[in-house]
């Protein structure tokens, strides 16, 4: 791809994504600057040898030079970072992100931008229950899932260079969605999971629960350890997708207590047939 030729890429947000991008980028050769507000941020990716470069304010001249950026930061600042330093940007830059959703975020992004710069959305739906460049990780990229998010606004050529950028990640599948069809998706695979891990530990205040769970209570609840800042900004931002998830999820919750409740035991087995049989998709190689 032409693009890789273009070695200079800044990544914008040096938590655990932005920095799980710096550490595999850099490993392939590109040069990489970062820009995070937190100094403690920039200096351990510093002396990690996990960027060339780092800064803990905007400074215009690697704005400039960078032949790609890529946002991980919280959508509303995603928007005024934007908003306020396009102007520094480099004629035919490719800008993406790892933001959680899409129809509230990129369309107004791709209308702020000059005409000359292209901005294609990604996920990456990789991560983990710990945050901050110090937890950062490519190997979370093996063997998940990347999806691209274009718009009409969208050339074929941007499309591609992210879709080259996931493969050079690592990533196991890389699909397309559009915006809402992301955000729908999301709200199931995602969002409606964080719901369900964050209710499973705040419906019991038994503080001894620790004493007692095996794996399966752990495996649930395994992504409870949340950031409830970025989360909830997530949340709203996609409130009508996640409330028809919740509420498909409560009708099935309900069936099944109706079906425990009336004892009808063939009703739960077909249920649990049914179950096993959908996850086993997901064991498949």
């Amino acid at each position: 791809m032409e693009w890789i030729s273009k070695k200079s890429i800044l990544i914008v947000g040096l938590g655990l994504m932005g920095g799980s991008y710096a550490r595999a980028l850099r490993r392939l050769g590109f040069h990489i600057v970062a820009m995070d507000t937190n100094e403690d941020s920039i200096q351990y990716a510093m002396e990690q040898g996990l960027v060339d470069q780092g800064y803990t304010q905007v400074e215009p001249d690697a704005v400039r030079n960078a032949d790609a950026i890529i946002f991980a930061l919280y959508p509303g600042v995603f928007r005024e970072w934007v908003r306020e330093y396009q102007h520094l940007f480099k004629p035919g830059l490719m800008m993406t992100d790892v933001t959680g959703v899409k129809s509230g975020i990129v369309y107004e992004i791709q209308g702020l931008l000059r005409p000359d710069v292209e901005f294609i959305a990604a996920h990456p739906m990789a991560g983990r229950e710990v945050y901050g460049v110090r937890n950062s990780d490519d190997r979370i990229f093996r063997d998940a899932n990347y999806i691209v998010v274009p718009t009409s606004r969208n050339t074929p050529e941007a499309i591609e260079w992210c879709k080259s950028l996931g493969r050079l990640l690592g990533f196991r599948r890389i699909s397309e969605l559009s915006p809402e069809a992301h955000d729908e998706m999301i709200g199931f695979v995602s969002q409606l999971t964080h719901c369900i891990a964050v209710s499973l530990m705040t419906c019991s205040n038994n503080t001894h629960l620790v004493d007692y769970t095996g794996d399966s209570f752990r495996d649930l609840t395994r992504i409870a350890r949340i950031n409830d800042a970025m989360w909830s900004e997530l949340f709203m931002m996609n409130r009508e997708p996640l409330l028809r998830q919740m509420d498909l999820f409560l009708d099935e919750m309900a069936g099944f207590r109706k079906m425990l409740a009336d004892g009808d035991v063939e009703g739960m087995r077909e249920k649990m047939r049914l179950s096993t049989q959908r996850r086993a998709l997901f064991d498949k190689k």
